[in-house]
């Protein structure tokens, strides 16, 4: 017997309309736990690295985390994974919501679509009852207007609808996968759906989810409901509001914006207004947001209310989310009644809300240099917020110079040439990141930006506080309850962290393993498909490394302890890694956007990387070395790099002096001496 998953996967081949359930193999579970860890795991072994984004044999999945649908709060995640036509890497977006539950009390653990469709459809999951149906009625039509016609049709107002929009359908880069009140919109997994030819897959299921020990489990549960009672009475002190509390940033209920103003330069690189917050501005974004949200939501099992159902005039109501308001707002440096326009319009296209506000941005720059002209943007509009809305209409449609910024800012850039390269100043792995402007290089934060495998914020965020606080005091007081760190040491950076650090850093290797404790917490939830917003996200979380080994053991009967999970999500880490470096990443690669910080230490900085992959065991280039690949029972991983040469042996350079008569003689005196590859020298 099964627990807390149901040990079923759909598989679905467009090309071929077939439809097969294939059981599971638990070994599986106790390896990589679930979500994103198999997730890895297929797209290892089903796509060789020299598929291409838009082929038939990319796999798109769509996997609800272990413990989804169990009682355990906040477990509502939904983990998609492709590869991204952006990046050309592996990518995996998450959704909240009520998707993956829904999935699950269908019968099914993943869903694993393969191949194309030749007309647009739609996929219906009912219990047992999986449907490939016709959606050409469906082509064109806005994301949420879609969910509803799909619930009609069905006459099925509980299901649950992940769909995409027009921009997905025109396989835009950074197009999104909406789902009433969440959305999967990093890495363009939705350009991969619209390419596979499907508008949406629609689930209604009615079958319960087991869990091996079920007392423990609700004792746990209930735990964690208590501890987030009492965060909400008790917010850190001495941070900035968006991160005093828990869940994902509380943006639909707070209003001050400072924090977002002061270090944020939104767009692509837009001028930091400095005066561009004050209190007549907030009082005025204040009135507009409090007119605009109807309600409060909440995702799956979930107390936290992190979203907003937003009414405004000419449009339908809508969910937001975290930051959403304001990327658009401050992209065009203009108003949140504008944010709330132009973001309802978005979401109902299909497309990213960080990437896409940057690209419009990084067009305007353009134009304001004079690399782009009236004859690239004809019908141009004068207005400045009128030019985001007619921005927004060519990309999703892929139309005149919408069809070049459709690929987002790197491919944008090369394509149009005449210097626009040098406003391609804010993407990693060619990938737009938030765009934050702050002040001194933060070791740790620079280790988990350069190098995550996500390439997004919500894998860099972590639980360390992201600016020191102001007073030893404050730390003392800080410290003294933080029971989420694996070790006690790790207080000690917090403690002696002054104000105007150039740069702090307790050692090199204290820092790596601050930053592996980050990864850790993040790897380990989109497994289990526990929302960062109670784990590994926000500060003193209820979920840590202390008591999810509990929760695993509890839902699925697998015996595991700290030291196993941590292994598990140290396993998952290489193996996505190792998928990236198979497609070609390396070092070269791994670097955060110029302007992040305003003082940077370049030797500093190449001193972090150089030692962070030493710490986690992989070479200079950022692959893992054999050993470290074998230890992890990743054996056929190393051995598949080893094939494709990845692993390449030192060239000896043969002289006079070392002829091959001399080289004998050397050899009799001294012995043989061992071949190292530059994948074990470090």
């Amino acid at each position: 017997m099964r627990y807390a998953e149901t040990g079923v996967n759909l598989e679905i081949d467009l090309s071929r309309g077939s439809i097969e359930k294939e059981g599971t193999d638990p070994r599986l579970t106790e390896l990589y736990l679930g979500g994103l860890g198999t997730n890895a795991k297929i797209l290892w072994d089903r796509v060789p690295p020299e598929v291409e984004p838009f082929s038939p044999d990319n796999l798109l999945i769509f996997s609800a985390g272990l413990l989804a649908g169990t009682p355990a709060t906040g477990a509502n995640r939904t983990i998609v994974s492709t590869f991204s036509p952006q990046t050309l890497l592996m990518a995996y977006s998450i959704m909240g919501g009520f998707w993956a539950p829904e999935l699950k009390f269908a019968g099914y653990d993943k869903v694993i679509i393969r191949g194309k469709s030749p007309n647009l459809v739609y996929l219906w999951i009912n219990n047992d009852k999986v449907e490939i149906r016709d959606a050409s009625h469906l082509q064109g039509k806005g994301c949420l207007e879609t969910e509803e016609l799909i619930k009609q049709e069905l006459k099925e107002p509980k299901a649950q609808v992940a769909t995409i929009g027009l921009a997905g359908e025109n396989r835009v880069y950074f197009a999104s996968i909406e789902q009433g009140r969440s959305s999967a919109s990093r890495g363009g997994i939705g350009a991969v759906m619209g390419d596979k030819g499907l508008k949406a897959i629609a689930v209604r299921g009615t079958k319960d989810i087991l869990v091996a020990r079920p007392a423990e489990f609700f004792e746990l549960c209930n735990e964690v409901l208590k501890y987030i009672q009492y965060r909400a009475e008790n917010p850190i002190k001495g941070v900035p509001p968006i991160l005093a509390g828990l869940g994902s940033p509380q943006e639909m209920t707070l209003h001050d914006e400072q924090w977002h103003t002061a270090s944020f330069a939104w767009g692509n690189a837009r001028i930091r207004r400095k005066d561009f917050w004050n209190k007549e501005v907030e009082k005025k974004w204040k009135k507009t947001q409090d007119k605009a949200v109807e309600r409060l939501i909440s995702c799956y099992n979930c107390p936290m209310k992190c979203s907003g159902i937003i009414t405004h005039p000419k449009l339908q109501r809508y969910m937001m989310k975290c930051y959403s308001k304001l990327t658009y707002t401050m992209a065009a440096m203009s108003d949140l009644d504008f944010g709330f326009k132009i973001a309802g319009l978005a979401q109902e296209y299909g497309v990213d809300g960080y990437t896409t506000p940057q690209v419009m941005a990084f067009a305007l720059e353009l134009y304001e240099a004079g690399i782009l002209t009236d004859q690239d943007l004809p019908g141009f509009p004068s207005d400045n917020e009128e030019r985001f809305f007619w921005l927004l209409e060519k990309i999703v449609r892929r139309e005149g110079i919408g069809d070049v910024l459709a690929n987002g800012v790197y491919w944008a850039a090369r394509k149009i040439g005449k210097g626009a390269e040098a406003y391609d100043h804010n993407t990693i792995k060619k990938h737009e990141q938030i765009p934050i402007k702050l002040g001194v290089l933060n070791p740790i934060y620079y280790l988990m930006w350069a190098t995550g495998e996500k390439i997004n914020i919500t894998q860099i965020e972590g639980q360390i506080p992201q600016a020191p606080f102001a007073t030893r005091e404050e730390r003392e007081e800080f410290v003294k309850d933080w029971v989420q760190v694996p070790k006690e040491e790790f207080k000690e950076f917090v403690l002696n962290w002054e104000p105007r650090s150039l740069p702090y850093y307790p050692t090199i290797e204290a820092t790596c393993e601050l930053v592996e404790w980050q990864e850790t917490m993040h790897y380990i939830d989109d497994a289990t498909g526990i929302c960062a917003g109670l784990s590994s996200f926000p500060i003193k979380p209820p979920y840590h490394i202390h008591n999810l080994p509990s929760f695993i053991s509890f839902a699925t009967g697998i015996d595991i302890d700290e030291a196993g999970l941590w292994q598990i999500a140290k396993r998952n880490r290489n193996l996505i890694r190792a998928i990236n470096v198979r497609r070609g990443m390396r070092r070269k690669d791994e670097r955060p956007p110029e302007d992040h910080w305003r003082k940077r230490f370049p030797e500093i900085e190449a001193k972090l990387l150089d030692e962070y992959y030493k710490f986690k065991g992989w070479n200079n280039e950022g692959i893992p070395t054999k050993e470290t690949l074998d230890e992890l029972g990743l054996d056929y991983v190393s051995q598949d790099l080893e094939q494709r040469g990845i692993y390449k042996k030192k060239k000896v350079k043969v002289t006079k002096q070392d002829s091959p008569k001399s080289k004998k003689a050397k050899v009799a005196k001294r012995g043989p001496k061992k071949e190292k590859s530059q994948g074990n020298k470090e």
